[in-house]
């Protein structure tokens, strides 16, 4: 039965050309448009290069300190010593790094000056992380212990410092706001929307300029905290609440007198998502509100027109409707054909959008809009996709079929 209502869908596509372009059009436009947006979001929030085991991973990136009334804050970052005094120490998780922000620093070759990303790291920065080394090695604790003067480079850098060399530079120097730094390893960028991971010149703590020595709790410093399992994930977060729960309090921070202190241990999409949602009922408005236009604008807009659409098409089938309602085709036979058929034109529709969204992707890649991006149609994103297809199809074969199958054998003969 199901061969024979796509057997039927397929020569009622062939019978109308221009309203079966129209169809496929809205369709694959709509999930054209839904396969790139759910690709960008498994870009920022997935598990990829250089974080591939962010799956079980914690991330703490702010600190907020606020008043006895909560009505005034501080937050941002942390000092390394507070992050070395309550997340290194954490017996529960397998390792933690500590690591900075993106920081800007400039490079000189000749008289180009080259704006440079840069981030200073421990030794378990490059254990945490899975950077992929085209030359060298990362800097270990050794490195760290005696200060000495290293860096890690990316391949870009490499390419603007150094030109088009294909030799090995590793062991020279480069030269950055007035220092010399020997380079101990060269890896491929990571895309600049990864916050956590992302740099042009990695540095250990030691070197200068990091302000590791700060004695607050408040600095420039943030945390990757990686769990064996990822089962283990509540417990560390439990440890790590605890120990802050330890904080003698009040407290006095830059001359602002805080009572409470609040630092998130989250997964990293939960801590970005919970950070905008805490900052006040009018952002969070706003934040919901976009959402609800953009989901009707891609969603809504398109289902209803193509609603219109599918109940044009079914009531040129109403003498057709009729004669089966005359031999007794039940109601239910009917409204299922007529669904069936819009999942089988909307997943047409859906090959269409994967083609087209895979071209959009690669643009996007090689189009330098976001640095180092790497966008792809993973088994997420197509299963999302998949989801969708069959909801959109769903949803906009129903309210036509229902309107179908209260036609009365006399209306539907006439039409």
């Amino acid at each position: 039965m199901l061969l024979n209502y796509i057997k039927i869908a397929w020569k009622v596509l062939l019978r109308h050309p221009f309203y079966t372009f129209i169809t496929l059009f809205g369709i694959s436009l709509t999930l054209t448009v839904l396969m790139v947006l759910t690709s960008f979001l498994d870009h920022l929030f997935g598990t990829h290069y250089p974080e591939s085991k962010r799956d079980r991973s914690l991330y703490i990136m702010q600190m907020k300190q606020m008043d006895s009334s909560r009505t005034s804050q501080n937050s941002g970052p942390m000092s390394f010593k507070f992050l070395a005094d309550h997340v290194k120490t954490l017996k529960t998780a397998e390792r933690a790094t500590i690591c900075t922000f993106v920081n800007s620093s400039n490079a000189y070759v000749g008289s180009q000056k080259i704006k440079l990303n840069t981030k200073f790291t421990d030794a378990d920065f490059w254990r945490v992380t899975d950077f992929e080394f085209l030359e060298g090695k990362p800097y270990n604790e050794q490195n760290i212990a005696n200060s000495d003067y290293v860096a890690v480079i990316t391949d870009n850098l490499k390419k603007q410092y150094f030109g088009n060399a294909t030799e090995s530079v590793v062991g020279k120097s480069i030269e950055i706001e007035n220092i010399h730094y020997k380079i101990i390893g060269v890896v491929r960028s990571a895309p600049i929307t990864r916050l956590f991971t992302a740099s042009d010149v990695y540095f250990p703590y030691t070197a200068p300029k990091s302000n590791y020595q700060q004695t607050g709790m408040r600095g420039g410093y943030v945390s990757i905290i990686l769990a064996k399992d990822k089962a283990d994930m509540p417990a560390i977060q439990s440890e790590f609440q605890s120990r802050i729960a330890q904080i003698p309090l009040p407290g006095t921070q830059n001359g602002f007198k805080y009572w409470l202190i609040d630092v998130k241990c989250e997964p990293y999409a939960t801590n970005f998502i919970e950070t905008l949602l805490e900052a006040g009922p009018g952002l969070k408005a706003v934040f919901f509100g976009i959402i609800g236009f953009v989901l009707f604008m891609l969603l809504g807009l398109p289902a209803i027109n193509l609603v219109n659409i599918n109940v044009s098409r079914i009531m040129e089938r109403a003498s057709e409707i009729g004669i089966r309602k005359a031999f007794g085709a039940p109601v239910s036979t009917l409204v299922w054909q007529f669904i069936v058929e819009n999942l089988f034109i909307t997943f047409i529709g859906g090959a269409i959008a994967l083609v087209l969204t895979a071209g959009i992707i690669y643009l996007i890649n090689t189009s330098g809009m976001i640095a180092y991006a790497d966008l792809t149609i993973n088994l997420t994103v197509f299963a999302i996709s998949l989801v969708v297809c069959l909801v959109f199809g769903f949803l906009s074969g129903v309210l036509p079929a229902l309107r179908m199958s209260k036609l009365t054998i006399a209306e539907a003969l006439k039409g």
